[in-house]
């Protein structure tokens, strides 16, 4: 059974950091592409950040600020956030496909006040 896991979400002032992690149960991450997106209130769910073996990309929103990253050894997947905005508020998901099912988390909530 595939299960993703988030953490690391929370309360931070704009200009803050925060380290979200989506651990793996039931896949090997390290064969599969990775991918965070958000939700924000009354918004659609957008794509923040993908891995794909060796090879990242990133929302323009987001360049410079977030980097997705792995550890195959502990089978997680990370986002660090920096330079935290308002506009980054929202919940955040992790997500990967294994043999053409999506499976995500169940989202980690990030609020960064003014």
């Amino acid at each position: 059974q595939v299960q993703l896991v988030e953490s690391g979400g929370g309360l931070v002032q704009a200009g803050g950091s925060l380290r979200l992690s989506c651990a793996a149960s039931g896949i090997i991450f390290g064969f599969l592409s990775v991918d965070w997106y958000r939700q924000a209130p009354g918004k659609q769910r957008e794509l923040v950040a993908a891995i794909r073996g060796g090879s990242t990309r990133y929302a323009d929103s987001v360049k410079g600020r977030f980097t997705i990253s792995r550890d195959n050894a502990k089978n997680t997947a990370y986002l660090q956030m920096n330079s935290l905005r308002p506009e980054d508020t929202a919940v955040y998901y992790c997500h990967t496909v294994v043999r053409q099912n999506d499976y995500w988390g169940q989202g980690t909530q990030v609020t960064v006040s003014s």
